[in-house]
């Protein structure tokens, strides 16, 4: 096991593309804290790394408060004493059309995904720096990279995400510590099951040259690699993990 004796936090952990993270940095070893606005949730994912022989916590945490993210971050080094990962994934799903998009939606989307990305690299660089050493992996998106409607809120956090991703690395490699950004694409979770129609499924396999949809697990495995030694001379990157769909241009 490639992480063992390490700590990982991650962010958006209770389910999805965060609860198919811990599960797998936990399956190299690591001790994962469940860090989610969902108490329940956060509960119930670190309930089954435990009955897995796994060492897990689960600390409810809204991301976009930063009293809430210092007390996580305490709470984290007072179970574990160190904090060696902290994957940022918690995010929210804005899918508004520009004209109908309010300042409560901006400033939520902003807060969750850009503010509370900031907050917690914020409070967990200061242990890692101490420690010389530290692996940061940051949740953007295709919503980044391509235009698409609806998305004015989403792409410009999942893009400010990027612009953070790139100045951190920078920043913080002196001290040992990497920074990368996932992109993932369209990606099947309990999330967009709710959300999507199927046209919208039927959309994004037929526009994706690897005809599927993304599954929480493509994700996660692109998280560990960069969490992962084979990925140390990597930092300030951005994995487009998206089955092509962004590369592809227009397809009928």
């Amino acid at each position: 096991m490639l992480l063992a004796e390490q700590v990982a936090i991650v962010t958006g952990g209770a389910r999805g593309i965060g609860r198919a993270t811990a599960r797998r940095l936990a399956q190299e070893g690591a001790a994962v804290v469940i860090a989610d606005v969902n108490a329940a949730g956060a509960q119930d994912a670190a309930a089954e790394l435990v009955a897995l022989g796994q060492r897990a916590l689960a600390v409810p945490t809204d991301v976009a408060e930063p009293a809430q993210v210092e007390a996580m971050v305490q709470r984290t080094m007072e179970t574990f004493g160190r904090i060696d990962i902290l994957v940022n994934n918690a995010g929210t799903a804005a899918l508004t059309p520009l004209l109908e998009t309010t300042p409560e939606v901006w400033d939520r989307t902003l807060k969750v995904h850009l503010y509370g990305t900031f907050f917690c690299t914020q409070a967990a660089a200061r242990h890692m720096v101490t420690r010389r050493y530290g692996r940061i992996v940051n949740v953007s998106s295709v919503s980044a990279l391509v235009g698409s409607v609806g998305r004015a809120a989403y792409g410009a956090a999942k893009g400010g995400l990027i612009a953070l991703t790139r100045v951190l690395a920078v920043e913080l490699a002196p001290y040992g510590i990497r920074v990368n950004a996932v992109a993932p694409g369209a990606v099947e979770t309990e999330l967009t099951r709710a959300a999507w129609t199927p046209a919208d499924r039927e959309g994004y396999e037929r526009l994706t040259p690897v005809p599927r949809l993304g599954q929480p697990h493509d994700i996660a495995h692109a998280i560990a690699f960069l969490c992962l030694p084979a990925s140390d001379y990597i930092t300030g990157q951005v994995l487009v993990v998206d089955g092509g769909f962004a590369v592809a241009g227009i397809r009928r």
